[in-house]
């Protein structure tokens, strides 16, 4: 919007986010330009406030802001990695008794926004919903709550099919490539799309290099220690160190794919998809008019 934010950030002011693991101007730019955007965004969020103000409802209206996915630059968006995955979300209900201000670090799911709502509205809840109400965490009270959350990833559009399976606790993360030691294609299209020479950028440091050649060719597991390596660059599957956490997080991912009847468990399903989405392909860009999907006829049979 013309005018927002009124003092913008350049690349003089900024950083670029750290888990890129790379500086360059662009990259300062292009991250300068994503703080602007949030800015403008809040900006309006606090019109809409005021709105809510003047119309006399801002006390029995429960606020929920929040992302759909990380940056749409390096290791953000379009990634299972926390860059893509760890979104802001925001809640309060300025009218209800008990909410306090506060910051939680539980582990919480877009899942969990329809039975808050409905928890809110006082309606019932239906049976074998996947979220939970976040209700009581709002009023401080967490007791029982999740240890382990569960994401997936499939494509952005039919260009970048590569399905990834995850489960993240409190600090160990584990990240399953459903087709390992292949290219995956959102790799090109991240880097191509940003700047020339971004891969030889990378190439220079010896240290963050290898995180980006294993994010362009994944092995079948990828396991990250978040709270000695937040930005995900050294992947400790095969460490005997850690074997432990490896086997129980490769367990418990294994025991909720089999419970939300993952339909690429049967690896046939995988081949089958990937066949008609590559058969959309013309001159390397997917056309939609040769796109013929019908995953839903094999998907759960």
């Amino acid at each position: 919007m013309k005018g927002l934010p009124r003092k913008p950030l350049d690349a003089e002011d900024v950083k670029p986010l750290a888990y890129f693991g790379i500086d360059t101007p662009e990259l300062r730019q292009q991250t300068a330009d994503y703080y602007n955007c949030m800015s403008r965004l809040d900006t309006l969020i606090g019109d809409l406030l005021k709105a809510l103000d003047r119309s006399g409802k801002r006390r029995d209206t429960l606020v929920i802001y929040m992302g759909d996915h990380g940056a749409d630059l390096l290791r953000g968006k379009r990634t299972s990695y926390e860059g893509g995955v760890r979104v802001p979300l925001i809640m309060q209900w300025s009218g209800r008794a008990g909410f306090a201000d506060s910051v939680r670090n539980e582990l919480v799911t877009t899942l969990d926004l329809m039975p808050t709502i409905l928890s809110a509205a006082n309606a019932p809840l239906p049976g074998g919903l996947a979220g939970e109400s976040l209700i009581p965490l709002l009023a401080g009270n967490a007791g029982g709550w999740r240890k382990y959350l569960f994401t997936e990833f499939h494509l952005h559009s039919a260009h970048n099919f590569y399905p990834q399976r995850t489960i993240r606790g409190e600090r160990f993360k584990l990240i399953q490539n459903l087709q390992p030691d292949t290219v995956n294609p959102g790799y090109g299209f991240t880097m191509n799309r940003f700047f020339a020479g971004l891969q030889d950028e990378v190439e220079k440091s010896e240290s963050i290099a290898p995180a980006y050649s294993l994010m362009r060719r994944p092995p079948e597991f990828e396991l990250y220690d978040l709270k000695n390596d937040p930005y995900e660059f050294k992947n400790l599957a095969g460490d005997a160190s850690v074997r432990d956490q490896f086997e129980l997080l490769k367990t418990k991912l294994a025991e909720w794919r089999k419970a939300t009847d993952d339909p690429f468990l049967n690896p046939k399903n995988i081949t089958r998809l990937q066949a008609e989405i590559t058969a959309s392909i013309r001159d390397g860009k997917p056309d939609k008019k040769h796109l013929s999907l019908n995953y839903w006829n094999y998907f759960f049979d």
